[in-house]
Formats: C-alpha cells, sequence, structure tokens
C-alpha cells in the first residue's frame, strides 16, 4: 500500500498572523481605490492609486509581496532560519507606507487640482497594520 503525500493545509496560527492577512490583502487592494477625487457639478470623478504613476503601482505589489511570505509561512514551507518574516513584513510595510505619504504630500500634476480620496488614507492605515502586524509577528518568532 502506497501513503499518499497530501499537500500541507495552509493555516493562521495566531490573531497576528489574521491582522498581518487582512491588512497585507487591504494594503494591496487600496491600490485600486480612489486616491484622488475630482467634483464638478455633474460628476465626480475619481482616480485611482493604480493611476498615479510607479508608485501607486509598487504599493499594489508590496501588498502582493506580504502575502505571498505569509502564504509561504501558512503552508509550511520554511525559509532560512536566519530570515525573520515578520521583520520583513514590518519592513515591506514600513516602505509602502512611505511611498503613500509621498503621494500624500506630493500630487502628481496632472491631479494638482484634485482633493484627497478616502483610498488614500486606507492605503496609509493598511500599511500601518502591516508595520504593527510585523512587528507583532517578529516578536512572536523571537526566542
Amino acid at each position: 500500500m502506497v501513503a499518499s503525500r497530501r499537500p500541507p493545509v495552509p493555516s493562521i496560527a495566531s490573531p497576528v498572523e489574521a491582522l498581518a492577512w487582512i491588512a497585507g490583502v487591504v494594503f494591496a487592494l487600496s491600490a485600486f481605490m480612489g486616491w484622488y477625487s475630482f467634483e464638478s457639478e455633474l460628476v465626480t470623478v475619481s482616480v485611482i492609486g493604480w493611476h498615479t504613476g510607479t508608485l501607486g503601482k509598487l504599493v499594489f505589489f508590496l501588498g502582493l509581496g506580504v502575502l505571498v511570505l505569509l502564504l509561504l509561512g501558512a503552508t509550511g514551507l520554511e525559509l532560512p532560519p536566519t530570515t525573520p518574516i515578520g521583520v520583513i513584513v514590518a519592513g515591506i510595510g514600513t516602505i509602502g507606507v512611505i511611498l503613500v505619504l509621498v503621494r500624500l504630500i506630493d500630487v502628481p500634476d496632472r491631479f494638482a487640482d484634485a482633493g484627497r480620496g478616502i483610498g488614500i488614507w486606507i492605503s496609509l492605515l493598511a500599511g500601518l497594520a502591516v508595520i504593527a502586524a510585523g512587528l507583532a509577528k517578529a516578536g512572536e518568532e523571537a526566542p
């Protein structure tokens, strides 16, 4: 009788990991939320983060990177012991927050007359949550 090998079942081990998953998903999706908006008498137009240039696209890929790291850990694939996933997640979140802050302070010239939309604030909060979750996860990983 041949024993069949089943792939590991992904699991979320702690509330900190759940926070990291939620924050990573929201951070990645925030690139598709309205970062700037124009209002006229007839219509309100929103500009999503993806259309604000390279920084908006990088926010999506950084959020995706957080999710890939968490997926690797959840499926049981072990990274080298010298690679603390929590610190890497916090670092990715820090880079993402810096990029969002740049877009918050320095509005692209073609959107200079636009106001800030709710999506850029959601992106900032999600990036801060990624940092918090990464630091908490690093605390769990420490011996």
